[in-house]
Parts: structure tokens; sequence; C-alpha cells
């Protein structure tokens, strides 16, 4: 029979439920169980040994079409590679970067010269690569970037070349040992025209590791975390690859030095081939969830042990979990990892159907592009905030590497910068909305698309996602009394929600439109820039919330439906909670309401309390993988048999 447990496990797992199961099992075995040093040489050694076991299991044949050597299943590929966050996030940024981006570039920016050379050898490990992206001048501006690709009809080849020292390709995965053939993004130049950015084929090493003539590459060594990531530089010196080193799918280059595309717009030509490689950022934010649900795991199961305090008239100490302040740091966490993991699922469904179809539709990949940008940002920086709670809710136990909490905290810590830096990806959000997926802004120059927003803005329909019934059935049963039982009321919530986003929207372009007539396009967009973030993470947290409402229409069980209920009251209320100054200013939210919500959240904390463990235990973290010294009996006094004092319990470094 069932339990509720895994009723909430079978849900939140949605689609993909069979390949999560399936890497349960996997990755329980010894060789993925977690370990810590800090040893980069024993940590990158590890990941290796792991990494070839994926493959010889067949691990990456998922990511990649079905005429290439694949299974060409988009959405079970990107399953695979979150979770082997809760195993190792060094293995899981390895695997993303030989699979994800190296092999992803290859697929779907090459064409078959390319997919017959390369990609079988890839998904076999026997071409190991790297994709040299980011330098050291520019990351988030890729437009910008300085290597150059020139052409030499001469001999039919391209010169690639590091011509300024900020032109280094910097932080890249793999570059620093183990990567022989890098994607190197640079500027294609023939018959002295330049063409922007496109990817290129470069071998870097030779079979016994040693850099080619031409190629310069280094270490970055230690970094806040991530030992088994290799991330290295590299520096080209006028070094020659052939003319079909040019992964050509979008543009090519002649014997003559003749350039050619069949998309003609060089602003939209470039954005298309970065739109291929989303899968990169769908990734990267599906590990930061899996990440935090994995923090929260046991932080959760540890204040379900620990004691502390005695009570009055009670010969025990209290649970941890038992006082409400402990509830408000970990519960609310926990209802918006749900949150986050149903809009997670409905991302990762929209990607791998766009992803398999024949001809994806434009504006669906423009979307999904924005939804992906956001969605990223959102759970990175949830899984910042959530690990860093669930440490200092373990007291000093939580400090100790033994206890994965530190090594959680810094692996992730910088997945808020790479695959997109945050800001700049929110903005990237904003910018869709702004310009209601005009079809020719991907052309446009940031001067442009301001004119354009400052124009076109009010005419855009707020557009839901895939919950869309259901969320019209909930808006129509809404209560908008000040009642303060209304705000557990869905529709109410939703309502909030909407009408939030879509003030702010407005607001801004009409903010936009007053200040473009008098200033500089780029100083009125910077000018009202906090509005537009702002702006950006209303609309993340409304469909955020629309997704968990549609999760749990997809719940088969009741009482599991019940405890989601209440999960999906404690995001929602959170949220008005944090951005109650901006409800009351605007006057979405009265004095007395606003302090309503605080008493709903504090209530539905302690309706959930008694559901704690059942709860995490819907996140599906195998044993293993949640491997914590301190949660092991003989590390903790057990819940029911502690007796005496913790001699640590005040104003000492000892455990909380």
């Amino acid at each position: 029979m069932t339990t509720t447990a895994e009723h909430l496990r079978n849900t939140l797992d949605g689609r993909w439920r069979d390949v999560k199961n399936r890497m349960r099992n996997e990755l329980s075995s010894e060789i993925f169980r977690p370990h810590y040093t800090p040893n980069t040489v024993i940590a990158r050694t590890k990941v290796g040994e792991q990494m070839r076991i994926m493959a010889a299991q067949g691990a990456a044949e998922d990511g990649f079409k079905k005429e290439y050597g694949g299974n060409g299943d988009v959405g079970a590929a990107i399953t695979q590679i979150e979770m082997l966050a809760m195993s190792d996030l060094s293995l899981m940024v390895k695997a993303g970067v030989q699979w994800g981006l190296f092999g992803g570039a290859v697929e779907n920016l090459g064409t078959e010269r390319h997919h017959e050379a390369y990609v079988q050898k890839i998904i076999d490990l026997d071409l190991l690569g790297c994709f040299a992206m980011t330098e050291t001048g520019h990351g988030s501006d890729v437009q910008a970037l300085e290597t150059t690709a020139t052409y030499d009809p001469d001999t039919q080849e391209f010169v690639i070349d590091s011509p300024t020292p900020t032109s280094r390709k910097d932080y890249i995965g793999g570059a620093a040992e183990t990567a022989r053939v890098a994607a190197v993004f640079a500027q294609l130049i023939t018959q002295g025209e330049g063409h922007g950015v496109h990817c290129f084929v470069v071998p870097i090493r030779d079979d016994e590791g040693n850099d080619l003539p031409g190629v310069t590459t280094s270490d970055c060594h230690y970094k806040g975390g991530l030992p088994g990531v290799d991330n290295g530089r590299i520096q080209f010196d006028k070094v020659r690859v052939p003319r079909e080193n040019l992964l050509n799918k979008y543009a090519d280059v002649a014997e003559d030095g003749t350039y050619s595309s069949p998309i003609e717009n060089p602003g939209r030509r470039f954005f298309t081939m970065l739109g291929t490689l989303i899968r990169g950022r769908v990734t990267v934010g599906g590990s930061a969830g899996a990440a935090a649900r994995v923090g929260l795991d046991i932080a959760t199961r540890y204040a379900l042990k620990r004691r502390q305090f005695e009570a009055p008239g009670d010969d025990k100490e209290v649970l941890l979990m038992d006082y409400l302040v402990h509830q408000r740091r970990l519960l609310p966490l926990i209802a918006k990892s749900y949150a986050l993991q149903f809009a997670q699922n409905e991302l990762v469904a929209k990607c791998h159907e766009l992803q398999t179809a024949e001809e994806p539709d434009p504006e669906e990949q423009r979307e999904l592009e924005s939804r992906a940008a956001g969605l990223k940002a959102a759970n990175t920086w949830h899984a910042t905030a959530a690990i860093q709670e669930a440490r200092e809710a373990c007291g000093g136990a939580g400090y100790l590497a033994e206890n994965r909490l530190i090594a959680l905290k810094a692996d992730t810590d910088v997945f808020t910068t790479f695959e997109g830096d945050n800001h700049v990806l929110t903005q990237l959000v904003a910018k869709e909305l702004l310009t209601a997926y005009a079809d020719d802004i991907k052309g446009m120059s940031p001067v442009e698309w301001v004119r354009f927003a400052a124009n076109f803005a009010g005419e855009r329909v707020l557009k839901r996602t895939a919950a869309e019934t259901i969320m019209q059935t909930i808006l129509d049963t809404r209560q908008d009394n000040e009642e303060e039982g209304s705000l557990f009321n869905r529709g109410t919530q939703v309502q909030m929600f909407e009408d939030r986003e879509q003030y702010m929207l407005a607001t801004v372009a009409r903010r936009l439109q007053g200040k473009s007539k008098e200033m500089s396009a780029f100083d009125a967009f910077n000018s009202v820039q906090d509005h537009v973030l702002h702006t950006a993470r209303t609309h993340i947290e409304r469909i955020i919330l629309e997704a968990f409402v549609a999760g749990i229409d997809s719940c088969e069980d009741e009482e599991a439906r019940k405890i989601l209920n209440m999960v999906c009251d404690l995001y929602a209320l959170s949220v008005i909670e944090k951005d109650r100054a901006w409800f009351m200013e605007h006057r979405f939210l009265s004095t007395e309401r606003a302090k309503a919500v605080t008493r709903g959240i504090n209530e539905r904390c302690r309706n959930l309390r008694p559901y704690a463990e059942m709860l995490v235990d819907g996140f599906g973290i195998p044993e293993q993988l949640r491997y914590a010294e301190m949660l092991h009996p003989e590390n903790i006094p057990d819940a029911d048999e502690h007796e005496e004092k913790d001699a640590t319990s005040a104003g000492t470094i000892g455990p909380k």
C-alpha cells in the first residue's frame, strides 16, 4: 500500500519519476556515497571514476538524438544530472559540462560532419571536452567576447587568437586537466568583416595531456567549493583549425571566405544559437533545488531529534522542531522547495517538448528561455538561503564537514553567478515581459527594446502556464473580503499575485515611456532598473504558484493533497509577507490584513509541524545521500530517551 509520504514523493517527482527512482537506486551504491575533501587531486580523481562508471551504464545516452547514438529523451537527461546534485555537486557539474554543455554545443550547433566525428566519443568519454565561453573580461555579455577566429582562405583554416589579456578563457570546467578539446566561442572574422560570436571545435591537448602548440592552459586551483571540478584558463596564440571545425548549423564560411547564414539578422542569429544551449541553465536550476532539499532534509531530521531547554513542569527538554521560531525557519523553505520543484517539472517538460520537436515554435522557445532564466535565478538564490538557514539551524554540528551542510553551501554558492548571473537573468525575464515576446526583439539593441517596451508594453495580456483551466476555476471561487480566513483561499492568493504583477508591469512601462522622452534610452532603463527587477520577480513568483496549483491537482491521494494545500498556503503567504511593504504601499493590503498574513503563516507552521518528517520524506532523498554523522543514533541522544541537559546549551561553541 502506498503511504502518504510516497504519494507526496510521486507527485513531486512528476513526469520523469521513473528516471528519478532509477537514479536513487544507482546513487545508493558505495561509489556515489557523498564524501568531503578539500583535496583537489582526490576529489578530481573520484569524480573521474564516477563519470566512467556512469558512461559504462549508458548515463549520457538520453541527452543525445537517436541518430547520433543516444535515446533522445531530453527530459530524462536533465533529470539525471539534477539527481547527481544529491550525491556530489562536483560530479553534477562535470557531467553537465561534458554531456550537457560541450556535447550540447556539438550536437545543437554542429551538423552531420560534427555529429559523426564527435558525438559517440563524447557519450563514451573517449573525447573529453570543455565549454570555453566565459572570458576574464566578459561573462554575462557574451556578444562582447574578445577571442577571435579569423578565416584564412589560403589555407582554409580559422586562426583562433586571444588578442588581449581580458580575452583569456576563464573558470572553464575541464580546462585545467581533463579536456582534450574545447568548444570555443569567438568573434568570427572573414574577408575583413566581423560576423559576431560563433562556436568552434578547437583541440587544446594531446593524448598525454600536454598543451598543443599555441595553446596555454592553467589551473584555477582552489575555489570556494566544487573541488572535483578542474576549472582552468585557456589562451590561444594564433591556433589554426580546419574550416570544418566551425559548428555550422546557423552559419557557414565557404572555401573562399564567403559568409552565409539562414538567419540574416545578426542579433537574432546570436540569440538563436544561445537558445539551443538552454538545457544547461535548466539543469543548474534543478540541481540547486536538489541540493537545497538535501540541506533542508538534514536540518529537519536533526530538529526532530535534537532537544534544547526544559519546558516548565516537564522533565524533558523541548525538541527544536516544537519551537515556533524553528518551524518558521525551516517550514517556509520546505514549502518553497516544493513550489520550485513543481515549477521545475513544468520547465523540464517544456524544454523536452521543444528540443524534441521537428520545428519548435519560436515564440514558445523565447518563453522557455525566459522561464529557464527566471527559475534558474529563483532556484539558486533559494539554495543559497535555504542551505545557510539549514546550517545555522544545526548549530555547531552543522559546521562540521561530516554533516554535509558546509559542502552543500560551498558547492552551490557559485550557482547564483554561473550559467548566467542571477541579476542579469532576472532582467532578461523583464525584457521578455516588457516586449510581450515580440517577434523581432531578439535583434534589437538595448536602446531599441527600451523604446519598444515604452510604446507597447501596455498591450501585453497576462499569460498563464499549463494550469490555465485550473487557475480560472480557482479565481472564480476567490474571496475578496477582509476576513482573515480568506487569506487561505487559493483564489484570493492567486489574485494578489496576478494583481501585483500586472500593476508593476503597467507602471514600469509607463515610467519607461515617460523617462525615454526626457533622457537617453539607456539612462531611462538605468533609472528604473530596481523596478524592472522587482517586476520580473513578481512574474517568477506567480508562475511558481501556478505550477504548485497544477502539482496539487495532479496528486491522486486525498490526504497528500490536503497536506500539499497547506504547504501551498505557506508558500503563498510567505511571498506576500516578504513583499508586504509593497502590498501595503499600493493599498492591496491593509495594516490589519498584513498582520493576518503573519498569523496565517504561524498557523500553517503549527498545522504542518506533525508532518515535518513526512514532508522531507517526500523529497525522496535516499538514506545514503542524506548521509550526515549527526543523524546516526550513536551521535545524538534519541528524542525519547534524552534526559540529561546538554552542557553546551548556552554561550558555547557546541551544537545548538
